[in-house]
């Protein structure tokens, strides 16, 4: 098969699991998912599945990183932060799309990968950190918008802090040996309101920096 009819399949893939959105179909048509994935699942980076990565990691099947991309709503001028890097991919996507893009991981290998395949892509609005994502970035906040890649049993309060008046999180919510849900929450002057998405499966948000 060649790069045009892999990349058609690919997004006719997206768009017939409710990815619709222009914008976010753009993005990741832009962003190459073999970069992402090595060793010998790299022949299946175009497939609608996802794909250990080091660390005991996974990166998301694509369907569902657009499906959590356009949830995000994210505009031209958001600052957004990512908590859960892995391969990168997600935030490599997000970075078609925003301002500025934050992403941290607690394993710093990873980091150091994404990193450099970011650098090849010329993409210098992202910025990677290692850090223990369960408590955000104080540093930075608030933030525009904030996507979970990890499943926490609810929506990390530290983060919640961390969205500004107007902002969107996207985060997996359950415990993480049972169906988990992908939850929308958006900060309101009274608080938050909470929209169920889909059901969702994403290995569990851990405090503390990995050992690598």
């Amino acid at each position: 098969m060649d790069e045009a009819e892999r990349k058609m399949r690919f997004l006719y893939a997206l768009r017939s699991r409710g990815v619709t959105d222009a914008r976010v179909l753009a993005a990741m048509e832009r962003v190459d998912r073999g970069a992402f994935v090595t060793g010998v699942f790299a022949d299946r980076a175009w497939e609608d599945v996802p794909l250990p990565i080091a660390c005991g990691q996974t990166i998301s099947q694509p369907s569902v990183v657009g499906l959590m991309t356009q949830a995000l709503a994210v505009s031209p001028r958001d600052k957004v932060l990512e908590v859960g890097t892995g391969s990168g991919y997600q935030a490599a996507v997000l970075s078609h799309l925003a301002r500025r893009v934050y992403t941290v991981d607690r394993f710093r290998v990873l980091v150091r990968a994404a990193e450099a395949l970011f650098r090849q892509f010329d993409l210098a609005n992202v910025i990677a950190l290692t850090a223990d994502g369960s408590h955000g970035l104080p540093d930075q906040a608030p933030f525009d918008r904030i996507l979970v890649t990890a499943a926490a049993e609810d929506p990390p309060g530290p983060l919640l802090a961390q969205l500004r008046i107007g902002g969107i999180m996207v985060v997996p919510v359950g415990q993480s040996d049972a169906v988990q849900s992908l939850i929308k929450v958006t900060r309101t002057e009274d608080g938050y309101d909470y929209e169920e998405l889909r059901p969702v499966r994403f290995v569990p948000l851990v405090e503390g920096l990995g050992q690598d």
